[in-house]
C-alpha cells in the first residue's frame, strides 16, 4: 500500500480513516456509531482506485453518517441523583446516594449506591465498578464458551472501547468493554463467542459466522437485540462513548 493511505481521504466533505487488513480481499467500508467513516482496504490498494469506489458510495455514506448523528441525539442523559436508573447484567437498578459508605459504589439490596462524598467524580467511580465487576465476571463467564468452540486459552482484558463491544488482537487476547456488564447475559455471550470465533477467522465472512454458529444458532437475533442495547447502555460524557455502541 501507498504510503499516502496512511493519511484519512477527504471525498464530498466527508473524512474517511483509511486502515490496512492484511488478509483483506475486498474493501470494507463501515460507519462507526460515532459517525466515523473507516475503509479496512486490502494492503497494496491503489490510492486512485480506492477514492473512485469511495466516491462512489458517497450517497450511502451520506445517508448513513446523517442517521448515525440523529441516533446519537436520542442518546439518554442519566444524572447521579437518588432514583436514576443504570443497568447492570441486563437489570436497571435505581441509585441511591448514601452518606457512608466502605467503598464509592456498591450493589446492595437492588439499589446501586454511590456515596455522597464522590458525587463530583461520579462518572469515574462508575465506570472503575464496573471495570472491577467485569474483571471479576467475564473471565468465569467464557470459560465455557472457550471449550464449545475448542478455543485456545485467552486472556481477557476489559477496557474502554470506544464504540466498540469487543476486539481480538493479533496475539489472540479478548479486548472487552466494562460497558458490557450493562448488558443481558445471553448478549455478554454473544459479544465474547463473537470475539472467540476471530480466533479462527479475521473477517466477518460466511466461514465465520459458521463458527459463531457453532456455540450460538440463534446468534442473529442475538446480533439485532444487542443492536438495540446500544443506544441505551450509559457512558460517561467526558468519554467518546457519549453516542452510541456500536456492534463487535
Amino acid at each position: 500500500m501507498h504510503d499516502t493511505l496512511a493519511e484519512p481521504l477527504h471525498l464530498g466533505g466527508l473524512v474517511i480513516e483509511v486502515r490496512p487488513a492484511p488478509g483483506r480481499r475486498s474493501v470494507r467500508v463501515t460507519v462507526e456509531r460515532d459517525a466515523r467513516i473507516i475503509a479496512a482496504v486490502p494492503v497494496g490498494t491503489d490510492r486512485t482506485a480506492l477514492e473512485q469506489l469511495l466516491r462512489s458510495r458517497l450517497p450511502w455514506l451520506y445517508s448513513k453518517v446523517r442517521s448515525r448523528e440523529a441516533e446519537a441525539e436520542q442518546r439518554p442523559y442519566r444524572r447521579f441523583v437518588d432514583g436514576e436508573g443504570f443497568f447492570y447484567l441486563g437489570r436497571s437498578h435505581r441509585l441511591r446516594i448514601v452518606d457512608a459508605a466502605p467503598r464509592p459504589v456498591a450493589l446492595a439490596q437492588g439499589r446501586l449506591r454511590l456515596r455522597r462524598d464522590c458525587k463530583d467524580t461520579a462518572s469515574d467511580v462508575l465506570v472503575a465498578w464496573y471495570l472491577e465487576r467485569g474483571r471479576q465476571w467475564l473471565p468465569r463467564r467464557v470459560g465455557p464458551w472457550v471449550k464449545t468452540l475448542d478455543a485456545p486459552p485467552v486472556d481477557l482484558i476489559v477496557r474502554p472501547l470506544g464504540y466498540r463491544w469487543g476486539s481480538c488482537s493479533a496475539r489472540g487476547a479478548l479486548n472487552i468493554h466494562w460497558a458490557v456488564m450493562q448488558l443481558p447475559p445471553a448478549l455478554v455471550d454473544y459479544v465474547l463467542v463473537h470475539e472467540l470465533a476471530h480466533l479462527y477467522v479475521r473477517s466477518h465472512s460466511p466461514e465465520f459466522w459458521r463458527t459463531v454458529a457453532r456455540a450460538l444458532p440463534d446468534y442473529d437475533s442475538r446480533r439485532q437485540r444487542l443492536e438495540e442495547w446500544g443506544a441505551g447502555v450509559w457512558l460517561p460524557p467526558t468519554s467518546v462513548g457519549v453516542r452510541s455502541m456500536t456492534d463487535v
